[in-house]
C-alpha cells in the first residue's frame, strides 16, 4: 500500500502542478489572445485603408481625365462652331442655319416666324379667318 500511496501522491503533485500552471497561464495566454486580436484588427484597419487611398485615388484620376475629355470636346466644338459660322457669314447666318434645323426637326403644324423687329407674327392666323 505504500507504493500505492506514493503512486497517489505523485498523481496528486502532477495535477497540483498542472492546475497552478493552469492558473497562472491562463491570465498570460489571455492577454497574449487579446494582443493577436488586437494586431489582427489594426491590420484590417490599415489595409482598409489603404484600399480606401487607392479607390480615392482612381476617383481623383478619373476626374482628371473625364475633365481633360471634356475641354477637348468643348474647344472641338468650338472649332467646328467657329468653321461654320465663318463659312455661313458671320453669327447672323449661324442662327439662322441653327433656326432652320430646328425648323427641318420639328413636327408641329403651327410654326411663329420672327419679324425684323424680333417678335413673332401671332395675328396671321386670326386675320385669315374674317
Amino acid at each position: 500500500m505504500d507504493q500505492k500511496a506514493g503512486c497517489s501522491a505523485v498523481g496528486l503533485a502532477v495535477a497540483a502542478v498542472i492546475v497552478a500552471a493552469f492558473l497562472i497561464g491562463w491570465p498570460q495566454y489571455r492577454v497574449y489572445q487579446q494582443r493577436l486580436a488586437g494586431e489582427a484588427a489594426l491590420a484590417e484597419a490599415q489595409s482598409s485603408r489603404q484600399v480606401a487611398i487607392l479607390e480615392a485615388r482612381a476617383k481623383k484620376e478619373s476626374a482628371i481625365s473625364l475633365a481633360e475629355a471634356e475641354v477637348i470636346r468643348a474647344e472641338g466644338a468650338a472649332k467646328a462652331n467657329a468653321i461654320l459660322q465663318n463659312s455661313l457669314g458671320g453669327p447672323e447666318g449661324y442662327l439662322r442655319y441653327l433656326q432652320i434645323q430646328a425648323l427641318e426637326n420639328t413636327k408641329s403644324s403651327l410654326i411663329y416666324v420672327p419679324t425684323e423687329a424680333g417678335l413673332p407674327v401671332t395675328e396671321a392666323r386670326r386675320l385669315d379667318q374674317r
